[in-house]
């Protein structure tokens, strides 16, 4: 039975994790309980439950002390439901006007998405997502029928005339080997016929297990799914900050050529038209 931390290694545990997120946030509990999980660490965690506990429980105190930033650690498992009210139609646009993106895909052949095993790797991935203009979509494992059909549904109608590529991100086990088959095989089904789909699976996959030196765990006993997985790893032991970058250059090969820098320019027009429009209607209400 191992003996409880002494107060010098439970610090020299929560330096390791400020250090972490410091070099590089947001990032789930999980991803943070892998990067203390390396052996070369001061005071590395046993890869078991007990491990995630420690991580989990060291960073719910680091956060309540004020030690470490809330929005450090994501969490899109759990959100509210808010309803947005104004209180004139000048404060409207006011506040929607960040909203506004210009399209960056509006000349490209190409339509993609992203879509991923959990809500937790979501909110890993969200931000990178949202500066690329693409939709994201967490499966929560086996997704529902109505989650791919509405998406297919929303292709149908608004990027029929694209080359569909969906790119999707989950673990390397005998479940989730087949979670995004099932995905892909949901979205064709729905899908109208002339539209050409390319499904991706951009992680995590066997050459970034060897390339990347990921810890694996060996697959459950009993389980007779997908008998060429021998061993396993979570989406969540590749390290945040590859992960978004890998997914970064993945959605930019799709992107037509200085997308950002056409977009950056149309932008900055509209946004000091819609300013206009925002304080004549500020000025007409009051």
């Amino acid at each position: 039975m191992r003996q409880r931390r002494t107060k010098a290694e439970i610090a020299q545990l929560e330096y390791q994790i400020m250090e972490v997120l410091n070099e590089d946030h947001p990032q789930s509990v999980r991803h943070v309980f892998y990067r203390m999980t390396n052996p070369r660490l001061t005071t590395p965690v046993v890869k078991s439950d007990q491990g995630y506990k420690q991580v989990q429980q060291r960073i719910s105190k680091m956060r309540r002390r004020g030690d470490l930033p809330y929005g450090w650690i994501s969490d899109a498992t759990r959100r509210g439901y808010h309803v947005p009210t104004f209180a004139n139609a000048g404060d409207f646009f006011e506040q929607m006007r960040h909203m506004y993106r210009g399209d960056l895909w509006v000349d490209s052949e190409n339509y993609v998405e992203v879509w991923c095993e959990s809500r937790s790797l979501a909110g890993v991935i969200e931000d990178t997502c949202k500066e690329n203009a693409v939709s994201l979509y967490p499966s929560g494992g086996f997704s529902s029928l109505t989650l791919p059909y509405d998406a297919a549904e929303l292709i149908n109608a608004a990027y029929g005339d694209r080359i569909v590529n969906v790119l999707y991100i989950g673990d390397y086990d005998p479940a989730g080997v087949l979670i995004d088959k099932k995905i892909e095989e949901e979205l064709r089904l729905h899908l109208d016929d002339h539209i050409p789909l390319n499904f991706i699976r951009l992680g995590i996959n066997p050459d970034q297990i060897e390339l990347y030196d990921l810890p694996t765990k060996p697959r459950k006993p009993g389980d007779k799914r997908s008998q060429h997985v021998i061993t396993t790893v979570e989406a969540e032991a590749m390290p945040a900050a590859m992960m978004r970058e890998e997914l970064s250059v993945a959605i930019e090969e799709f992107l037509p050529y200085q997308a950002f820098e056409k977009v950056l320019v149309a932008e900055q027009s509209e946004l000091r038209a819609l300013d206009l429009v925002a304080a004549q209607l500020k000025e007409m209400s009051s």
